[in-house]
């Protein structure tokens, strides 16, 4: 029995399944997951002994790489005043005015632990300002694990999810008769601008611009789930990247510099509804943690400087154009979708699985679900590229 197999045994004796998130089970691809002791830059280093080249990032919130000097350097330095005060701090209001500086639409925000209390919050918002109780959302998007949210889990009554109403993205057909068969009773539209928890899709043209039409034509809030986007396809998110302008925004942890931070902002006359303005309340004792806060701070510094997206761009271009001329060689049916930094990895049937553990056995570490996205980071150099493409040109034969 290798190391990984041991610790996974033993965190099942203490640890619901193992994991304290399900995707890294590694239900979908078999095995026991690679337990990690540090991260540096593009690399993870195993409780094996091998590094790996990462491209899940945490789950894209680490856009600068693991551990940057900058981040660490600010993270120090806060630490060292104290871990969590349960008070607001300067710092809360210097990351604000980043945030809205990159993301002008939102005009006053609330800090908050993780994305899917952004989400939770959002709505809850939304509601209190229309007075209205619908939620569009679509069927191919994660929202975070709020009760409204998961219409397919054990636990959730079905009165939680009467409000919540699922139309199919990319179909503002199916978005229009949704609305049409709750007579004005919709008080938010919710939408991945682009859906990262079913491999990645694109927008069609038009499409979130008709859903922002739309939103306007019944009096419903747009809010636009940015945990994956923000910050990732561009500086000024998806919203930024598309032009569409919407009413609510929420970012996730790559705001808090890859810690635990979520964050919901939006139209000013909106967000005047939260406590103690309004009376839609939301509340957490760590909610602007100094240490996040900070993080966020310097990872915001990092990206605003000149080029930088360029460089992921150019780097993830240069990498999935591999794959799909790899895949093109090797005769596989691999699909491959991009944008910016962020792109998918699939294979029919359950081809994925051998492909999965055909990369991680060369030391290349990709999502373990062929439902999940990818991401570089500026770490990721040509070498991890050219050294990543091998591996799958050897996984592919």
């Amino acid at each position: 029995m290798n190391i990984n197999d041991k610790l996974f045994r033993e965190a099942k004796k203490y640890i619901a399944g193992g994991v304290n998130s399900p995707v890294r089970s590694f239900l979908a691809v078999g095995g026991a997951p690679i337990f990690i002791r540090r991260a540096k830059g593009s690399k993870l280093y195993g409780a094996d002994g091998r590094s790996y080249v990462d491209y899940c990032q945490s789950w894209g919130a680490t856009i600068l790489g693991h551990a940057h000097p900058a981040v660490v350097a600010r993270l120090l330095q806060a630490i060292s005043r104290g871990t969590s005060f349960g008070a607001p701090t300067e710092d809360e209001t210097v990351l604000a005015k980043k945030i809205k500086d990159a993301l002008p639409s939102m005009e006053l925000m609330r800090f908050v632990n993780s994305g899917t209390e952004a989400v939770m919050s959002a709505l809850r918002v939304a509601r209190g300002y229309t007075n209205k109780k619908k939620v569009i959302k679509f069927r191919e998007s994660y929202h975070g694990h709020a009760d409204s949210l998961l219409s397919k889990s054990d636990g959730v009554p079905g009165e939680f999810l009467m409000h919540t109403v699922e139309a199919a993205y990319n179909d503002l057909h199916s978005v229009k008769a949704a609305v049409g068969r709750h007579n004005g009773g919709i008080a938010a539209i919710l939408v991945e601008p682009v859906c990262g928890n079913y491999g990645v899709i694109l927008p069609k043209d038009g499409f979130l611009a008709g859903l922002r039409a739309i939103a306007d034509r019944c009096g419903a809030v747009l809010i636009f789930d940015e945990v994956i986007t923000g910050f990732r396809i561009s500086r000024e998110g998806a919203q930024g990247y598309f032009g569409v302008t919407p009413d609510i925004t929420c970012l996730g942890k790559i705001a808090g510099g890859g810690l635990p931070f979520g964050v919901y902002g939006g139209r000013r006359e909106i967000m005047r509804k939260v406590a103690p303005l309004g009376e839609v309340y939301q509340a957490g004792t760590l909610a602007g943690n100094p240490i996040a806060v900070n993080a966020g701070i310097a990872m915001l510094d990092e990206l605003s400087k000149d080029g930088i997206y360029d460089i992921l761009e150019e780097k993830t271009e240069g990498l999935c154009d591999g794959l799909r001329r790899e895949s093109k060689r090797a005769g596989a049916d691999l699909n491959v979708v991009n944008i910016s930094s962020i792109f998918s990895v699939s294979l029919e049937g359950g081809k994925f699985k051998k492909f999965f553990h055909a990369l991680l056995r060369k030391g290349i570490y990709i999502s373990p679900s062929p439902f999940e996205s990818c991401f570089l980071s500026l770490a990721h150099t040509k070498g991890d590229i050219d050294r990543t493409l091998e591996a799958v040109r050897l996984a592919l034969e």
